[in-house]
């Protein structure tokens, strides 16, 4: 079972139990916990997949993934019947899946041959959309472009070039992947608490 494996299994379980919480605030039955909490930890990585052209989706060839899915919404399930989280678990379990998946999906990006810019997107990309889905499907204005938000995809494409830096260096891969997945957390997690964002942008309105 190989690192970027288990990286991928934990950050599909992270980001499942995300779209479970976000479907129990929504006060969706069990089905509906199930699916979202599916599309949150599928959504990033099946788009990848489909870009990269690769001939089978990544969870269609092993239902470990699924299997995966299925506890983390049972858990989820259990662990807010007992205990109420604060408005912040989401937050940081949002940060966690998108530090872990940002890197694997540049991970898997790079293992096809492709250029620095498009490891870069593939990793934005793989670590996003499955928030984005969860937050489209439930109603919500997506985390990742509310202007009142912290960093979120900055936070990734930052993690993914201190990644391919630090190899371009000589440190190992599986070096570099741990430290670009800490240095992804590290600066959402620091943007979540010290409230750091983007400027907007805005148009000011033509008058007369």
């Amino acid at each position: 079972m190989s690192i970027l494996y288990c990286l991928d299994l934990i950050g599909v379980a992270v980001f499942a139990f995300s779209g479970a919480l976000v479907a129990g605030k929504k006060g969706l039955d069990w089905v509906g916990v199930a699916a979202l909490a599916a599309v949150t930890a599928l959504g990033g990585g099946t788009l990848r997949d489909i870009l990269l052209n690769k001939d089978v989706v990544f969870w269609m060839k092993d239902p470990t993934y699924l299997w995966l899915i299925l506890g983390a919404s049972l858990f989820t399930m259990m662990y807010v019947r007992f205990w109420k989280p604060p408005f912040t678990t989401l937050l940081y379990a949002d940060a966690l899946g998108l530090a872990l998946f940002t890197i694997t999906g540049a991970q898997i990006a790079e293992n096809q041959g492709m250029t620095g810019i498009i490891v870069v997107l593939m990793g934005i990309m793989t670590g996003t959309a499955g928030g984005v889905l969860r937050d489209v499907l439930s109603g919500e204005v997506p985390l990742l472009f509310r202007s009142t938000e912290t960093l979120y995809s900055t936070a990734s494409a930052i993690g993914i070039v201190c990644y391919l830096a630090l190899q371009y260096l000589g440190c190992a891969k599986t070096i570099a992947a741990f430290i670009g997945i800490f240095i992804v957390a590290c600066i959402r997690f620091f943007a979540i608490i010290c409230g750091l964002r983007l400027p907007a942008f805005h148009v000011a309105n033509e008058e007369g």
